[in-house]
């Protein structure tokens, strides 16, 4: 009897045993299998901006998600041209300038998101001047309106990439559609700018790592 009741424990703690592995087993492949997604998702995911067209476009997979108006750079003070990706996202930015400094609020020059862009001093950002969209009005970095602003912020991360067209080719046609009269004069090159500094409010409790930088980030746009 003794021998019996000392087997059925073993059986019992060996079926323990397996059930907590295959269930350990389990959770490392979902693990694995979100990776993977998320992996091919930011590897896939895409802005286009078009500096003639004056438009953004987010691709997802080679498809155009949504096509947003933009303001870019104007002729003095242009926009960078080539692939970038996204450093930062702040929320609610605090901007500095010159000795100024502007709390979030309506009268915030950037807005109230900010993506910075590898490219250092450029940004996708608001405005406090929202007759500018659809103009090339900036100082070089991309500006949207609010509440386009906020919708594509909350669909990119850090680490996507930006590609900064300043001529037309096959990719934008296709993405934008023939421009609308004649095709506007091309960027000329970069000029030095003065850059301001953006920086992110005190961290709130749903703050994230890449919503909170550690340092400033610093940002181009005089308004």
């Amino acid at each position: 009897m003794k021998a019996l009741i000392g087997n059925l424990a073993i059986a019992a703690v060996m079926g323990i045993a397996v059930r907590t592995a295959a269930m350990a087993a389990s959770k490392a492949d979902a693990a694995s299998t979100e990776s993977t997604a998320a992996a091919q998702q930011k590897a896939t995911r895409v802005i286009v901006v078009s500096l003639e067209d004056h438009k953004l476009a987010l691709v997802e997979n080679g498809e155009a998600v949504k096509i947003y108006p933009v303001a870019v750079g104007k002729p003095s003070t242009p926009s960078p041209t080539g692939t970038f990706t996204i450093e930062r996202r702040v929320k609610d930015p605090v901007y500095h300038h010159d000795g100024r400094t502007v709390q979030p609020g309506p009268g915030n020059p950037v807005g109230t998101r900010w993506m910075g862009l590898s490219k250092a001093g450029y940004g996708i950002h608001g405005t406090n001047e929202p007759k500018s969209i659809g103009k090339a009005a900036s100082h070089g970095c991309i500006r949207m309106a609010k509440p386009d602003l906020e919708e594509l912020y909350a669909q990119v991360q850090v680490g996507d990439t930006v590609e900064i067209v300043g001529q037309r080719n096959d990719e934008t046609a296709k993405l934008f559609g023939d421009p609308a009269g004649a095709a506007p004069a091309a960027q000329p090159l970069m000029t030095a700018q003065t850059e301001p500094t953006v920086t992110a409010p005190a961290p709130t409790a749903e703050a994230t790592k890449a919503d909170s930088p550690a340092a400033p980030v610093a940002g181009a746009e005089l308004r």
